[in-house]
């Protein structure tokens, strides 16, 4: 069974991802006190799942988007680790938390019967994935750099689904896209701050030789432990 990407699994087929999952704890170490910075935390903002949420889920649903169960064919576009930590109002990570990410594929189709260009799309991008966070509240998936398509801005959808509390859903942005001024759903957020918050660089994974990129969004939940 192919091993999938996980914090917790620590899979070190290549260096440069060794070197990404060790960061990924080193940044995290802002957040082990309770509490910490919570007074600059901005809640993220909900925003619409849109039509294309997957009509009928593919039959891997894994973190890894890139690779379709034991497929030697990878899906085609700019390799991004996207990673964070699901928090509460308090800053403090959530655990169990169901995270969801779904995309277009690098033709701008999604895994959906009704997407525009469907009949073009990459049949060797999962388009959809999953991860379940555990004590440090991280989430990682390995993905495709968001494209531009008609109407829309690069994105990525997300569902965040704590135990026991209402579903979040909302988009991640590429800070310094240009398309992202004229974007309506990124507009509708009218709080600068919580606009600001959903927008994060794409930036070179250090040590990469194959261009890969590294994104983090963390995710801020609107309640505390006591609620």
């Amino acid at each position: 069974m192919r091993q999938t990407l996980s914090a917790q699994s620590g899979l070190a087929a290549t260096p440069n991802r060794r070197r990404f999952l060790f960061g990924l704890g080193l940044s995290s170490a802002m957040f082990t006190v309770p509490g910490a910075f919570a007074e600059e935390l901005v809640l993220t903002p909900a925003q619409t799942e849109g039509p294309f949420y997957p009509d009928k889920l593919p039959l891997d649903t894994d973190n890894d988007l890139l690779v379709i169960n034991n497929s030697i064919t990878p899906a085609v576009g700019e390799i991004t680790y996207l990673s964070g930590r699901i928090l509460d109002a308090r800053g403090e990570p959530v655990r169990n938390t169901v995270v969801e990410i779904w995309q277009t594929d690098s033709n701008g189709a999604y895994i959906h019967s009704q997407s525009g260009n469907r009949e073009n799309r990459d049949a060797n991008f999962q388009g959809f994935g999953r991860f379940l966070t555990g004590s440090s509240g991280e989430y990682l998936f390995r993905t495709i750099k968001p494209v531009l398509y008609p109407g829309r801005t690069r994105h990525v959808h997300y569902s965040v689904q704590a135990p026991g509390r209402p579903k979040l859903t909302t988009q991640c942005y590429v800070e310094g896209e240009p398309q992202n001024e004229a974007d309506g759903v990124l507009r509708g957020i009218q709080d600068p701050r919580a606009r600001a918050s959903v927008i994060v660089p794409f930036a070179p994974l250090e040590g990469s030789k194959i261009g890969e990129l590294n994104a983090r969004f963390d995710v801020v939940l609107g309640f505390t432990p006591e609620e």
